[in-house]
């Protein structure tokens, strides 16, 4: 993980270089893997923010496209560090480390922002001297028109803060500044987790730092064919995994809760999405998903209903579940 307080970095030739810290700058990490297809675009949207004082560093991540021809166009103008592939949460690191900000974003290298997404979140932080700034946000190239603007709740303003972290947090990587220090504490992002890195670090920085929303959409999520957020069951699990290392680590927040509704947010959020999964009919990914809910002991006897079956050749679960849809006439 990134170690805090580090300020050494390396030039193109393997140098250490020290870097002066700059309170009032916006440090903007774009991680990039195999990005060529979009990652002018975020470097634009980054570069193009109206926040006078940011710096943009991009992470090559061992690519093996055209990724670092387009980082030399924008030589004198972007900080670019390279590293042999080593995965997300390491690249965030490698930025974080080279960074001289007071503020951190990360911005994947297939997203993008208002051009005012950075002053408006500096502006927040400051008016409000909290730690952590988010905002609303939008997803975009799903099809069938789907990709409403979404704005998360105001965490900060409700009861259960605590409890509604612990589910899930609600907003991308990118949808969010953060004030250097937090980072440090939290320890930047843990290089074992291949997804929900980001929310294994904001549910360890949100929970014991102040929030402030932006109610506005400045963060935009782009959808398209390459994506890891495909691997559906991949991402329930880690979320839970996720979830299961917090609780570990802060017994007291069960405490606290209850074990009865630490069960409903953990066992039953991963069950939640073994049924999204099962209703779109990704039927793999719901059976790993139940299979996984099934070993916890967790739901009624009318959601085992639904799970039993996983255990099942997956050609033979598919033949049953069609002949459902047959017999009933409605999607079973």
């Amino acid at each position: 993980m990134y170690q805090a307080g580090l300020l050494l970095g390396y030039g193109p030739e393997g140098a250490a270089q020290r870097f002066i810290m700059s309170p009032h700058t916006a440090s903007i990490i774009i991680p990039c893997f195999n990005g060529e297809r979009f990652l002018a675009e975020a470097i634009d949207a980054a570069l193009a923010q109206t926040y006078p004082q940011c710096e943009v560093i991009v992470v090559d991540d061992g690519s093996s496209d055209g990724s670092a021809a387009i980082m030399q166009k924008y030589a004198g103008r972007i900080r670019v560090v390279r590293q042999a592939n080593a995965g997300l949460p390491a690249a965030r690191n490698a930025g974080i480390r080279v960074s001289t900000g007071g503020y951190l974003a990360f911005l994947d290298a297939d997203d993008y922002w208002r051009q005012d997404f950075i002053e408006k979140m500096v502006q927040t932080l400051e008016t409000s001297g909290a730690a952590i700034a988010y905002c609303g946000w939008q997803n975009v190239g799903l099809p069938d028109g789907r990709g409403k603007p979404f704005i998360p709740p105001d965490y900060e303003h409700e009861q259960d803060k605590l409890e509604r972290l612990v589910g899930g947090v609600r907003w991308p990587v990118h949808a969010a500044l953060v004030r250097r220090h937090v980072v440090e504490a939290v320890g930047g992002f843990d290089p074992k987790w291949t997804s929900c890195e980001d929310f294994a670090f904001w549910i360890r920085a949100a929970t014991r730092h102040t929030l402030v929303r932006v109610p506005e959409v400045l963060a935009f999520y782009r959808h398209h064919g390459n994506q890891m957020t495909k691997n559906r069951a991949l991402i329930a699990h880690n979320h839970w995994r996720v979830q299961r290392e917090f609780l570990r680590e802060h017994p007291e927040v069960e405490k606290r809760l209850g074990r009865r509704r630490i069960r409903e947010l953990t066992h039953g959020e991963m069950l939640r999405k073994g049924y999204e999964c099962y209703w779109q009919r990704d039927l793999e990914a719901a059976r790993a998903i139940f299979r996984t809910v099934m070993k916890t002991g967790y739901g009624t006897a009318q959601d085992w209903k639904y799970m039993l079956p996983s255990l099942l050749p997956l050609a033979l679960h598919r033949r049953l579940v069609g002949l459902l849809e047959r017999n009933r006439g409605v999607t079973a």
